[in-house]
């Protein structure tokens, strides 16, 4: 070998992750979603938790006390929220929606947002009239006061047992209530629900037949009281009956519940949910 050759050699640099924005739910704050973004990070990925409008950087104490901010907030104004920092970003990024939040992932992805997406225990998006009677038990407390549309409603310890620990006892989901749960934004269901019937002009309206969506993944728990597996399998048809030849695919995990991205096990859901997401988003890209 000659000594004076010159050995450097140049390697391509590993392409950059995605940065991931992960979308809370009904009831909860981003604090949620702790597991699964420290997870991501650790990962190699950038991670955004965005809190919907009105729970900013605030405890669930401060929201409980002052829930003034909640009331009145809709699903578009809150999907409006999540597209403005999401286009701040330099790439697109991966999505992933928890329960109403599968729902504003979903709008995002029809508004072309992401790299690929994640729907984790998604509740109904418009034309999706699967209505289980444990669906129609979580929004009653609700639902049964429509003088109350725009306000924000405390969620019950009993509440918050059926809909997010029916696999603990009722100690350890009235520890995790103290921890987690805060007023609902009323106008979020009663939109939801009215979007049901109207899949063309509903706020949650999204075109299921459109053919450049990015990959989404819907994922369900087989005990869920709130999203429950008829929703998703519910949602995955609507898409793939449309004849879009974008990718929709489902995963349904046996004896979770509406916790899917905190009951024991969830870092199974969450690897998944990364794999699934990072190779299709890279197959896209």
């Amino acid at each position: 070998m000659n000594a004076n050759a010159d050995t450097t050699t140049s390697a391509t640099p590993a392409p950059a992750k995605l940065p991931i924005v992960l979308v809370h739910g009904l009831w909860m704050t981003p604090s949620s979603w702790d597991t699964w973004a420290e997870r991501f990070r650790a990962a190699g990925h950038e991670v955004l938790v965005p809190g919907w409008p009105g729970i900013d950087d605030r405890s669930v104490q401060d929201i409980r006390s002052n829930p003034a901010a909640l009331r009145g907030v809709g699903l578009k104004e809150i999907a409006d929220h999540y597209e403005r920092i999401i286009r701040a970003l330099p790439v697109k990024p991966i999505i992933m929606g928890h329960s109403f939040g599968g729902v504003i992932t979903q709008m995002l992805a029809d508004r072309g947002l992401g790299a690929a997406y994640v729907g984790v225990a998604p509740a109904q998006t418009a034309g999706i009239s699967v209505l289980p009677l444990s669906t129609l038990r979580t929004g009653l407390p609700i639902l049964s006061n429509p003088f109350g549309r725009n306000g924000a409603k405390p969620l019950s310890k009993r509440h918050f047992h059926f809909t997010f620990g029916n696999d603990l006892n009722r100690a350890a989901s009235d520890a995790l209530w103290e921890k987690s749960a805060i007023p609902s934004y009323n106008r979020v269901l009663f939109e939801g629900v009215a979007s049901t019937m109207d899949e063309k002009n509903g706020v949650t309206h999204v075109d299921y037949a459109r053919a450049d969506r990015a990959p989404l993944l819907v994922i369900t728990g087989s005990i869920d009281h709130v999203a429950p597996p008829a929703i998703g399998r519910a949602i995955v048809a609507k898409y793939t009956g449309s004849g879009s030849p974008s990718v929709v695919e489902y995963k349904e995990y046996a004896g979770r519940t509406h916790r899917l991205v905190s009951q024991p096990g969830w870092e199974e859901i969450a690897d998944h949910a990364l794999t699934w997401a990072t190779s299709h988003a890279a197959v896209t890209a």
